[in-house]
């Protein structure tokens, strides 16, 4: 009754920001302390409740205090004094963590810790290497854009779409979406050598995944789309990442430590209802839905740097994915502000685009620790028998749009063709090449369009 009444007061469009971001936290606490289930009639299993470690924020002034320049740093909400408030009110009384909405409220609110190199960096990113090397000089003439590219061959169409799809939607055509494929392919063949297992996602989750994985549903800034499911007076959302669907298999999951590390792989559509006004983010660089080739590896802590040797892996076999295509990039460490909610540390690549002349983002890794693990109940025993949550490093290998943007302005030529990397040829029916379209050819493609 508490939460209905909220929506009673006034047109939910006139609340301040503060007053839904408390709203949001309400709703999540509710869902964790009625612990809802997936499905009111397709699984009998509950949805965790979160392990918060009340006892590190609450009881280690040196941690608190960490916390709080960690929570100024990502220009978040939390409040490590209230926390500690409650907390200590919660165990004066007796009571469990999970029978304290307020707690949990406020819980929710406080981001990972960060990686001591993370607080030593400021409010930049740090270039920790460049990649590859920057294309000579293009002979005799200026590189051109992806879009120019494309668009004048017939092999995007962004254009005159919108009574059909969406905004930011785009097709892909001929040997354009061909490519595509043929990145898709040969980035799986690729981690399938490095013993990532395949894996093939659901794009629907139910909204206790989403949170449990990090991501804010209901704040202003939301950057997932909700569906209503039936009449079950349910919400679901569409999957921003492969990574939250990865991390549902192993909800409420004990492995032991043998099985670990854990070393997975999905190709998948996802979908963000992010936007962005910048001149430099124009056309398929920044869409609301595209493909990507995902990894996601749980390890253990047993040495106190499993999961940070596992980020520094996968950060290598992008990097040698990247170069097996002949992309020029730089590797950045990134700072506090630039770190979500779930992440420890954060590491982005950013590939060379000479049509645009910029450094553009096309894949990031992170580690996010125990944060996501303790929200979804993901543990191991270890060989002395304690149990332990296990960690979650995620990691792009393949994102479809930027790739081909990065690919085509690299590979250009002056008529018009571009050269296919020779590991593609392969996936490629072989071919080194993509031609120019011929100006009768593209006349009766846009014909047909």
């Amino acid at each position: 009754m508490k939460l209905l009444s909220l929506f009673s007061r006034r047109s939910i469009a006139n609340w301040t920001r503060n007053e839904r971001l408390g709203l949001s936290l309400k709703l999540s606490a509710y869902r964790l302390r009625t612990r809802l289930r997936f499905s009111s009639s397709e699984s009998a299993d509950e949805f965790p409740k979160p392990d918060f470690d009340f006892d590190c924020i609450c009881n280690d002034e040196k941690t608190s205090e960490e916390m709080k320049r960690i929570i100024g740093l990502r220009k978040q909400f939390g409040d490590v004094d209230r926390v500690k408030q409650l907390y200590s009110l919660l165990v004066e009384s007796g009571k469990s963590q999970n029978d304290d909405d307020e707690l949990l409220q406020e819980a929710l609110k406080i981001p990972n810790r960060c990686h001591p190199r993370v607080m030593e960096l400021g409010t930049e990113p740090f270039v920790v290497r460049y990649g590859g090397r920057k294309r000579p000089p293009f002979d005799g003439f200026g590189p051109k854009q992806f879009d120019e590219i494309t668009e004048s061959s017939g092999l995007l169409r962004r254009n005159s779409i919108g009574a059909f799809v969406g905004p930011r939607s785009y097709y892909l055509a001929g040997d354009l979406a061909a490519l595509e494929d043929a990145l898709c392919q040969y980035t799986l063949s690729y981690l399938a050598k490095r013993n990532f297992k395949l894996v093939s996602v659901p794009d629907i989750l139910w909204p206790e995944i989403v949170e449990g994985c990090g991501m804010n549903l209901h704040g202003e800034r939301t950057q997932l789309y909700g569906l209503n499911v039936g009449n079950r007076c349910r919400s679901a959302y569409l999957s921003g990442t492969s990574e939250m669907a990865l991390a549902g298999l192993y909800v409420n999951k004990v492995l032991s430590e043998s099985e670990l590390p854990v070393k997975l792989a999905a190709v998948s559509r996802c979908f963000r209802a992010e936007v962005s006004r910048m001149k430099e983010e124009r056309g398929i660089y920044r869409v609301h839905q595209f493909t990507k080739v995902e990894m996601f590896c749980l390890t253990g802590s047993e040495t106190g740097s499993d999961s940070d040797d596992m980020l520094e892996t996968i950060v290598s076999t992008q990097e040698d994915l990247f170069l097996s295509l002949g992309i020029h990039y730089q590797l950045l460490d990134m700072p506090a502000n630039e770190l979500g909610s779930p992440a420890y540390r954060k590491f982005d690549i950013e590939a060379w685009m000479p049509g645009r002349k910029m450094y553009g983002e096309i894949s990031s890794a992170s580690n996010c620790t125990d944060y996501q693990s303790r929200r979804l109940n993901i543990r191991y025993r270890s060989e002395n028998g304690l149990l332990k949550h296990v960690h979650t490093i995620n990691g792009t290998a393949c994102a479809v749009p930027r790739m081909l943007v990065a690919l085509i302005e690299t590979h250009q030529r002056k008529d018009g063709s571009f050269v296919i990397p020779d590991v593609l040829r392969k996936y490629f029916d072989g071919r080194s090449m993509i031609e120019p379209v011929s100006a009768v050819k593209l006349k009766i493609l846009r014909r047909a369009h």
